[in-house]
């Protein structure tokens, strides 16, 4: 088991809101909502039963035909699964909880027994075929489970120096070139690798890049069968997989009948909506008049798509080979690869952000007299203003998009920050860190919050 931040927010839970609310831990498959969840079950209960409707026997299935009579429903679940439940000192786990609606109905119910804790874990748990002949309880605690982000990788990997990067940060300095070289080829192996749990498993465990890269592409097609589980058309897994592409050319939006090859319907516009509610894509909004209430002008029908993943959207890139070999995670790691990655430093910044649990948007405006248009990669708030995030693979200085936003919002924009491979350093008025500084920039939004 690796150390995962979802456990010290499930440990807030069980403080402050396990006697009224179920935790309900929402993510993408294989993400380690189930092993978080049994892992502190293991570690906060004197007993636990995990029940995985996935994988259970109809005996137990046919308990949950009748809840009615508590007394007897808990009798039942004891003498099946040979553990002994302790008022109070016990938790349910419902694994797969998304299989059986009926029984996340009853939370309402169990919640209010008060004698045991609940932790509900769910893939694809919004999808409205799933829950639409039942009552949604209001009695779920929510916690969303992201791919290991970068500190929680360094854990993983047995790497101490993620302090040492913050205390960089805080010196506000330049680290050095050779310094900078080592720490942005250390987060590149992080971007080859991701954060899903199986596949950082293997990097520990010593596999190659080439298998690696087989099990994030097993996780791709575990996805996209899903999709045809939810929508038989295949349109879903298409919208999924087109989002690489698409964010490689000039774009500034996502474009829903280039994915599928067809003109958009009002079905395809269900389809993204599953596609969103799987947990597996990022949606990044325009916002069309930058202001510190950044949600109330986002445009609906405008937005761009990422992969929760950045292990998963690198496999992604060079998916049209049936494998992608070790030379190719050899060129991305020294960053030699005759490509522009733009798009893939893009996808890491937008995770980064979305791991913090913060919504995600973008700006686009014209160009004075041309037909061309700025845009600034990710707007954030800052206090009372807003921040102007613009990303770039390489260690180039220009930031045209970044000085009009700045002189155009002058009254609600904060210092601009250009994220790049480059050390720490400054271009009149932008801010220039490197990307692997983006973590402990959040931290110090968080702080005026």
């Amino acid at each position: 088991m690796f150390k995962r931040k979802v456990i010290e927010e499930l440990s807030v839970w069980k403080a402050n809101y396990a006697s009224k609310y179920a935790a309900l831990l929402e993510g993408p498959r294989r993400v380690g909502k189930s092993t978080a969840a049994e892992e502190f079950a293991k570690e906060n209960y004197k007993t636990y039963i995990k029940i995985d409707f996935a994988n259970i026997t109809r005996e137990l299935l046919a308990v949950f035909d009748d809840i009615a009579n508590l007394e007897v429903f808990f009798l039942r679940i004891q003498a099946l699964t040979n553990v002994t439940l302790y008022k109070r000192e016990s938790v349910i786990i419902f694994d797969e909880i998304q299989r059986q609606p009926h029984v996340r109905q009853a939370i309402k119910y169990l919640v209010a027994d008060g004698r045991y804790d609940y932790i509900e874990t769910g893939s694809l748990i919004s999808i409205k075929k799933n829950v639409k002949n039942i009552v949604i309880p209001s009695e779920e605690h929510k916690i969303s489970v992201h791919p290991m982000d970068y500190e929680e990788f360094m854990w993983a990997i047995g790497n101490n120096t993620y302090d040492s990067l913050r205390e960089l940060y805080r010196l506000n300095t330049a680290v050095g070139d050779g310094v900078n070289r080592k720490l942005m080829r250390d987060f590149r192996i992080y971007m080859a690798v991701g954060g899903m749990p199986q596949a950082v498993e293997a990097y520990v465990n010593g596999k190659n890049f080439a298998e690696i890269d087989r099990i994030k592409r097993g996780i791709i097609n575990l996805y996209i069968d899903d999709f045809k589980k939810i929508d038989s058309s295949g349109y879903i897994g298409k919208m999924y997989e087109a989002i690489p592409s698409q964010l490689a050319t000039d774009k500034k939006r996502y474009i829903l009948s280039k994915a599928t090859g067809k003109r958009k319907t009002d079905r395809d516009i269900e389809r993204l909506s599953d596609l969103l509610d799987s947990k597996t894509v990022l949606a990044c909004h325009n916002i069309t008049n930058p202001s510190v209430a950044l949600s109330q002008t986002k445009d609906e029908n405008i937005f761009k798509l990422y992969l929760t993943d950045i292990g998963l959207f690198t496999t992604m890139i060079f998916k049209a080979a049936p494998k992608t070999g070790e030379s190719i995670y050899s060129k991305l790691l020294s960053d030699k690869l005759p490509a522009d990655l733009g798009y893939l430093y893009e996808n890491m910044v937008a995770q980064i952000i979305a791991s913090t649990n913060r919504d995600l948007y973008y700006h686009t405006w014209e160009k004075k007299n041309s037909s061309q248009y700025y845009e600034i990669d990710f707007v954030l708030q800052d206090g009372t203003k807003i921040m102007p995030l613009e990303v770039k693979s390489s260690a180039s200085k220009k930031h045209a998009s970044l000085d009009d936003f700045c002189l155009k919002y002058s009254k609600h924009a904060s210092e601009p920050i250009l994220l790049s491979q480059k050390d720490v350093g400054k271009d009149e008025k932008i801010k220039l860190k490197p990307i692997y500084m983006l973590p402990f920039i959040l931290e110090d939004l968080d702080k005026k919050s």
